[in-house]
C-alpha cells in the first residue's frame, strides 16, 4: 500500500477487491532516509522493531494502532509511519497455512525444537531477538542448515551450527541451538516463517550472469514483491514491488538493511506473468554470483 503521511490519526484501507486483515506490517518511508519499522499481530500494536537495525523492540504509541479488517490504523506524527508530506510504502502479510506464519518464544539456552503452524516445511525463517541483536535469516537455498544471513547487514552468507542446531526445519517444528542470537536463556524472540505455495509464494535461488540480459527465474505466478540477496557477495537486500514501479522495468528499489530513501534507477527487473527476469548488471541482484530470493504473487493462481 502506498500513501502520503499527514501527521494525523487515520485509517488506511488496502486496494483491491478482497479484504485482508494483516498480521505483519512492514513500513518504509520512500522520500526520506527514515528507518524501517515492522509490527505484527502476535506481539501487538505499537510494538516496533527495525528490520535495518539490531535494536530492541520499542513501543511507539503513535505508529500502528490497529490491525483492521482491510488495512490498518495509524497515529499521528511518528516518522516511522506517518510524518507530514512524507511518502511511504507498507508491505503486508496475513498468517495463512502453507505461506506465512509468526511465532514468538522465550529462549532456554539448550538445543530444542519449537512448534510452528505453517503446515509445510519453511523455506525461509527470519528471527529477531527482541531485547536487541541481529535479524538472523535461514533460507533453504543458502547452503544448508548451518548457513545464515543477516537481514540488517549486507554481509554474505556465513556458517554457524548453533543458530538452527544444524537441523533443517520440518512441517511442524524448527530447531534452535545454544546461542543468544536464536535461543538465549530468558530472551524473547519473534520468528517469521515463509513457505513455498504454488501460485502464491516462492523462496528460491539463481546464479547471476553479470549482463543486462540477465537470467529468467520461473515462479509459476506473476510477482508483486521480490526481495533478493547475494549469498557469496556483500551486497544489500534489494526489494522491488509493482506498487512503487507499476510498469516494467521495475526500478524503484529500497533496501531492507539500510534507511536510505527510495532510489529511482538501477536494479531493473521485468515482473512477468510467471516469473521475473533480471535486466541490470547491478551486483545487488545480477553479478556473477549466487543469489537467494523471496517472492509473493500479485494475484494467486495455479492454472
Amino acid at each position: 500500500k502506498l500513501y502520503t503521511g499527514n501527521d494525523s490519526s487515520r485509517a488506511i484501507t488496502f486496494d483491491g477487491n478482497t479484504n485482508m486483515q494483516p498480521d505483519w506490517c512492514w513500513f518504509k518511508a520512500r522520500s526520506e532516509a527514515y528507518n524501517h519499522a515492522a509490527f505484527d499481530s502476535v506481539r501487538g500494536t505499537t510494538k516496533l522493531i527495525r528490520p535495518n537495525q539490531a535494536t530492541a523492540q520499542e513501543t511507539h504509541s503513535t505508529t500502528l494502532t490497529a490491525f483492521s479488517s482491510n488495512g490498518f490504523s495509524l497515529g499521528g506524527g511518528d516518522a516511522f509511519t506517518n510524518a507530514n508530506n512524507v511518502t511511504y510504502v507498507s508491505w503486508n502479510w496475513k498468517k495463512v497455512a502453507g505461506v506465512f506464519d509468526i511465532q514468538t518464544y522465550s529462549g532456554a539456552s539448550n538445543t530444542r525444537t519449537i512448534s510452528h503452524n505453517l503446515g509445510v516445511v519453511p523455506k525461509a525463517m527470519i528471527f529477531k531477538r527482541l531485547d536487541d541483536g541481529a535479524w538472523i535469516v535461514y533460507h533453504a537455498d543458502a547452503g544448508g542448515a548451518d548457513k545464515y544471513l543477516v537481514l540488517n547487514t549486507n554481509a554474505a552468507v556465513d556458517t554457524a551450527t548453533t543458530l538452527f542446531n544444524n537441523t533443517v526445519p520440518t512441517s511442524s517444528v524448527f530447531s534452535v541451538g545454544n546461542t543468544n542470537s536464536t535461543n538465549g536463556s530468558g530472551i524473547d524472540y519473534v520468528v517469521y516463517l515463509i513457505g513455498n505455495k504454488q501460485g502464491v509464494s516462492k523462496c528460491g535461488s539463481y546464479t547471476g550472469n553479470g549482463n543486462a540480459n540477465g537470467p529468467y527465474i520461473h515462479l509459476g505466478f506473476k510477482p508483486a514483491w521480490i526481495m533478493i540477496k547475494g549469498t557469496n557477495i556483500a551486497r544489500n537486500w534489494g526489494i522491488n514491488d509493482t506498487k512503487r514501479s507499476p510498469i516494467n522495468q521495475t526500478q524503484d528499489s529500497l533496501y531492507a538493511n539500510v534507511a536510505d530513501a527510495e532510489t529511482g534507477s538501477g536494479n531493473y527487473i521485468d515482473f512477468l506473468s510467471n516469473g521475473f527476469k533480471l535486466r541490470d548488471t547491478a551486483l545487488t541482484m545480477n553479478g556473477a554470483y549466487n543469489y537467494i530470493y523471496m517472492a509473493f504473487a500479485e494475484n494467486p493462481f495455479v492454472t
